[in-house]
């Protein structure tokens, strides 16, 4: 059964009310469109390095203004809304990098807690230690819609193959990347690793991302993106500002990736054995 697709692209800033603004505006405009399925990127409701102050702006999830938008336009426009993700205030107080997919009733389906943790030190002077702040995921799911297989991930995610290969052979046929992508690391990896975890497991990938300069100083990369199982992009964004983007996605198109290129069927199970390299006299055996 095929459907529509839209991918919001969003700057978010540091105020919840505005970003849950922002994103009704974008998501009217997907709706009006004729799209049925719509993600938000990573970090809906807001991009905020202070802590204490995200801390302080920040809610948990039944009080949280963009989970009750999400639920609302849902309803309003009898879609399934996806908001890739928004921080959700936990009771120990750290942090949930939380995504949710409501279906046209306004009603959760799915929440999904990022389960990697992006912490690095970049050579261009940023740091980054998402794991001081967010307490990590550890549940994967694919959710059966009436359209499709949906598995789902955020961002960092999307460099940790073994959570696509796992959702692929539980039967997803569409995988979810909301994401922030910083600016060097998208223009050194973003598309190639959205296109590797498409063709490598033979699916639709929907990507909604945050983009431009943002109002606590970072810079994301942007370029939105929806590619199909062979690993073509047939929409994109471009590298800063808001953007919706739409296509048709015909989940049959992942069965004629399967049969053309068999590599879940053909996996196998098998053992890595580390041994000594060169020795005196001569090579290991």
């Amino acid at each position: 059964m095929s459907f529509k697709a839209a991918a919001i692209q969003m700057c978010s800033g540091v105020d919840p009310v505005k970003n849950a603004a922002a994103m009704a505006r974008l998501v009217r405009e997907a709706a009006a469109q004729g799209a049925t399925y719509v993600q938000t990127p990573e970090m809906t409701g807001m991009l905020q390095r202070d802590r204490a102050a995200a801390l302080a702006a920040l809610a948990d999830e039944t009080h949280d203004i963009i989970v009750k938008t999400g639920s609302e336009l849902a309803r309003e426009f009898g879609i399934y809304m996806h908001v890739g993700s928004t921080a959700i205030a936990l009771s120990d107080g750290k942090l949930a990098n939380r995504g949710f997919l409501f279906g046209p009733d306004g009603r959760i389906l799915n929440r999904y807690d990022k389960i990697h943790m992006f912490d690095v030190d970049l050579d261009n002077g940023e740091s980054w230690r998402e794991s001081a702040a967010y307490t990590a995921g550890s549940e994967a799911r694919v959710l059966s819609l009436p359209f499709a297989e949906m598995g789902f991930a955020i961002c960092y995610d999307v460099r940790f193959p073994a959570l696509f290969r796992a959702q692929a052979i539980a039967g997803a046929e569409v995988m979810t990347v909301p994401a922030a992508f910083t600016r060097q690391t998208g223009e050194a990896h973003w598309e190639i690793l959205l296109r590797a975890r498409a063709i490598e497991n033979g699916v639709f990938v929907i990507a909604a991302a945050q983009a431009g300069r943002h109002e606590d100083g970072r810079e994301t990369f942007g370029h939105s993106m929806i590619i199909d199982p062979w690993g073509t992009v047939l929409a994109s964004a471009g590298a800063a500002g808001e953007a919706v983007i739409l296509t048709e996605i015909d989940p049959g198109a992942v069965k004629t990736a399967h049969d053309k290129i068999p590599n879940l069927k053909n996996g196998r199970e098998y053992s890595v054995e580390k041994i000594a390299g060169a020795v005196a006299g001569g090579v290991a055996a």
